[in-house]
């Protein structure tokens, strides 16, 4: 190892400074606050160039992590931002919400005695220096094909199949239920965590090299598949997400008070809740907040119910801290801006008043036995240990289903047991020919980057099909 190596593997990773917990617990201003350009360049100096490095194979979409940081080491951040955009539409999405610390970070050679490059932090900063200080420039597009395509949904999987087929030269045009564009990242994604304009920022770059979006359309039931191909789309590609909500089943459920995350984050977040008075969304805005559940949708809507004004909010989960399927920054986060973990506890049963509104909780204590299915420890109910836990709102965070409304009106197109579509892993292909599918309605709830890692290689299937037929 040169002495060159050895003085860079001294530099401690770089820390991002933040929002304090006491400020940020009432702002939905964004808590990382981002790199500046000297500290981007320290920390991409880390980075030891690996002849074959493993964060390219952590990292769904392939980017080219050591070239990129190279570029930014040597402070060329326009080179470095065409660099990622050869793989990834959506950098400055990438860079706050991926899990990089179980993807390309967790396969960083530096972090297997020190602290790992911080690859999502320097994705971030050169996303965010070019969109306030770059040239607008796009990356280049092939000579158009004249080919159509439909993508169906506007979240991470369709806009990377979108991003990646007009760069290909082929017209796409893509259809969104909601008024805005962005799928998950604006509905579900809290403006702290991911404020909308940088959703919005990366849809505009999209549309500057040609792409059509219709959002209040409804595939499967405004406008059908077979419907589109008789409109002259060559292909279609399903990216509608898995967004229908999964509830306990335990009595008192249906009294007022009671959400479903997918309910309580579209009402804070798409509808603008989190903007009151100057958007009166009717929302509950409680007191004491319980939220049910432990992975990232939970943590998002306790740190929102936080936000919203609440004096107590607690997490309840049924299974132990090492459970947890969260990202550790996100439960991090959370604690220390007051929100307890209230762990091994199971809710079985809500309590109302008289006028139909949720007042109490009623949980177990549990403790885990034998793995399950998941490969995780069951829990295991604790007999006589009931306790009731005070609450005004509660919001059900135990996962999403697959949504039924474009997969009912389409028989051709086959499902598994759960709802979901099948589709080949490696091209995406579905059961119906020309429609091509990928995120969560395929996979079930996952991160943004896996969805996107499958609406890359679908619309390299589609490119493919679009040449040589199916």
């Amino acid at each position: 190892m040169t002495q060159e190596k050895t003085k860079t593997e001294k530099i401690p990773r770089q820390p991002m400074p933040e929002q304090p917990p006491e400020v940020r617990r009432r702002n939905f201003d964004e808590v990382p606050l981002g790199y500046d350009a000297e500290t981007a360049a320290k920390e991409a100096q880390r980075c030891l160039q690996c002849k074959k490095p493993a964060c390219v194979t952590g990292c769904p979409v392939e980017v080219d992590i050591p070239g990129f940081i190279k570029h930014v080491a040597d402070g060329d951040f326009k080179t470095a931002i065409r660099l990622i955009w050869e793989k990834n539409a959506l950098p400055a999405v990438c860079g706050r919400v991926c899990p990089q610390e179980i993807q390309c970070e967790g396969l960083c050679i530096v972090g297997k005695k020190d602290s790992p490059i911080a690859i999502g932090n320097l994705e971030r900063f050169v996303a965010d220096t070019e969109r306030l200080q770059g040239t607008g420039d796009l990356p280049a597009k092939a000579p158009a094909t004249g080919k159509r395509v439909a993508v169906v949904g506007s979240g991470p999987s369709g806009l990377t199949v979108a991003g990646d087929l007009l760069l290909k030269g082929h017209s796409v045009t893509l259809m969104e239920a909601f008024h805005k564009p962005g799928g998950v990242l604006i509905y579900g994604i809290p403006e702290f965590r991911l404020p909308k304009d940088i959703v919005a920022s990366e849809v505009a770059t999209l549309e500057k090299l040609g792409l059509e979006i219709k959002c209040n359309t409804v595939v499967g039931r405004t406008v059908s598949l077979d419907e589109l191909f008789e409109e002259g789309f060559d292909a279609v590609y399903i990216g509608v997400g898995a967004g229908l909500p999964v509830f306990l089943n335990i009595p008192g459920e249906n009294l007022n008070g009671i959400y479903s995350a997918n309910e309580y984050l579209t009402r804070a977040n798409l509808m603008k809740g989190y903007l009151y008075p100057k958007y009166d969304t009717p929302l509950v805005r409680g007191k004491n907040v319980a939220v049910i559940g432990a992975g990232n949708v939970a943590m998002d809507s306790a740190r929102t119910a936080m936000r919203l004004g609440a004096e107590n909010v607690r997490i309840v989960y049924r299974r132990s801290r090492t459970e947890m399927p969260a990202r550790a920054a996100e439960i991090h986060h959370a604690e220390e801006e007051g929100i307890e973990m209230y762990l091994l506890t199971a809710p079985i049963e809500f309590i109302g008043d008289d006028s139909g509104h949720v007042t109490a909780m009623k949980c177990l204590k549990m403790e885990l036995g034998e793995p399950d299915a998941s490969g995780r420890r069951r829990p295991v109910p604790i007999e006589g240990s009931e306790f009731t836990l005070d609450c005004d709102l509660a919001v059900i965070a135990v996962g999403a289903g697959a949504n039924p409304l474009l997969t009912q009106s389409n028989p051709e197109i086959s499902l598994n047991k759960w709802g979901y579509i099948t589709a080949d892993p490696e091209t995406g292909k579905t059961t119906k020919k020309g429609v091509w599918a990928g995120g969560d309605i395929v996979t079930g709830s996952a991160t943004v980057i896996l969805a996107m890692g499958a609406g890359r290689k679908a619309a390299d299937s589609i490119h493919d099909y679009l040449k040589l037929g199916w």
